[in-house]
């Protein structure tokens, strides 16, 4: 598997579906998994796969000895650096390396993420010519040239996974370089899974896919930890908390939510909302909250991960994901983990498969604004909400989605 985020280190939802994708195929008979990441920390929880870090991996031949590939590297045998160094394929020295032979990646979403694309590309040369496997699984459009080159080397099946496309991200504005990686990496692909029939429709109808190779594979949760189900639900009596948690873009529909929550506050003064995230629109709706007059019952905390995502849904009262286009959207499943009744928008993947929630056009703030006043001024609709909510999403798990993953890699194996 090549990817780009793990958890704990993650920077969006692509971490999250990953590791609970991982964990729900690794649960499955006889399955074993390499997950392939740019730079990993060393926090990683490997009980359930095996992680390389692409940093870690030469593409330029040197000779440290043992004990200094294990000070550099402390998370991985160093017996397995070897065994990479024996199958460097080219001279990559053009390319700038450390002194191990490695390339050194951020890890994140620089400003050079295509030369960071590229260069992951020609590391997953070299760990397809050392390791043995059956099936490559890329996750996400920045490593599709990596799995296709891992592809042409081996000869084995690739599966491609669609967690967003550039038409979801840039809302239409679609940049070209982006969509000729991600048309090649589907047009290369023997099989495309979709995280939802949203995104299998934007993958026929936009990249001009056979729909026999494309099939949908929505995501789930992993149930919550004891840890994490033993944080204090701290709610005031007579105050509601509305939340909105994620990346603050534009195609989260970020100003939708400060629209709806002016129109709440024109007649209840005892709700206050949480935008809780970062991104490049955030300084605009702290203004636009401002310019509504809202400010006073506006709060932003910032980016948040790990504990502190289910300390703030467990403070709230309602959750609200007005997305413009949501290829799925885990968080809304995260926060009905929490008992926190939520509010998605129809143009969400997720909404594909949950019942027990409001459901809006993220562009109707009327209708988002009457589904928060309901939710915070009628105990009956809360408490159905809550319970029915819980019980829905307790079901929607990773290990169903790992055994139909795996049915997918038997068929295209012949195994």
């Amino acid at each position: 598997m090549f990817g780009w985020e793990f958890p704990p280190h993650i920077l969006g939802g692509l971490g999250t579906a990953s590791y609970g994708l991982t964990k729900g195929l690794a649960g499955q008979e006889n399955t074993e998994i390499t997950f392939c990441m740019p730079r990993p920390f060393g926090d990683e929880d490997q009980s359930f796969l095996k992680i390389v870090g692409m940093n870690a991996v030469p593409v330029v031949n040197q000779n440290p000895d043992w004990n200094y590939v294990k000070s550099c590297f402390p998370w991985m045998n160093p017996q397995d650096y070897y065994d990479f160094r024996d199958h460097i394929y080219a001279d990559f020295r053009y390319i700038g390396t450390n002194d191990l032979g490695c390339i050194e990646f951020s890890g994140r979403y620089p400003d050079n993420l295509h030369q960071e694309i590229n260069n992951y590309s020609i590391v997953a040369g070299v760990v397809a010519r050392t390791l043995q496997f059956d099936i490559i699984h890329s996750h996400d459009w920045l490593t599709y040239p990596a799995g296709i080159h891992a592809k042409q080397i081996s000869g084995k099946p690739l599966v491609i996974h669609v967690h967003a496309t550039d038409f979801d991200r840039s809302r239409g504005r679609v940049n070209p370089t982006v969509y000729a990686i991600e048309k090649n990496g589907m047009d290369y692909a023997d099989h495309i899974m979709c995280v939802s029939e949203l995104t299998r429709q934007t993958v026929i109808n936009k990249y001009h896919q056979d729909p026999r190779k494309v099939s949908t594979m929505h995501n789930a949760v992993e149930p919550l930890p004891q840890e994490i189900q033993d944080i204090p639900e701290r709610k005031r009596e007579h105050e509601k908390v509305v939340t909105f948690l994620g990346r603050i873009t534009m195609q989260k529909g970020p100003e939708y939510f400060v629209e709806a929550a002016a129109l709440v506050l024109k007649h209840s003064k005892n709700i206050r909302f949480c935008m809780a995230g970062s991104g490049d629109m955030m300084n605009a709706m702290i203004t636009l909250a401002a310019e509504r007059g809202i400010a006073d019952h506006f709060h932003f905390p910032g980016f948040m991960k790990g504990r502190q995502v289910y300390e703030c849904l467990k403070s709230s009262d309602v959750y609200v994901m007005p997305s413009v286009s949501e290829p799925f959207g885990i968080s809304p499943l995260e926060a009905m983990q929490c008992g926190v009744p939520s509010i998605i928008s129809k143009q969400s993947g997720c909404a594909e498969i949950l019942d027990k929630c409001i459901k809006t056009d993220y562009w109707d703030i009327h209708a988002m604004a009457d589904a928060i006043n309901s939710i915070c001024n009628n105990p009956a609709l809360y408490n159905y909400l809550r319970v029915e909510g819980k019980k829905e999403v307790d079901a929607i798990t990773w290990d169903k989605v790992g055994a139909r993953i795996l049915d997918r890699y038997k068929q295209l194996t012949n195994y």
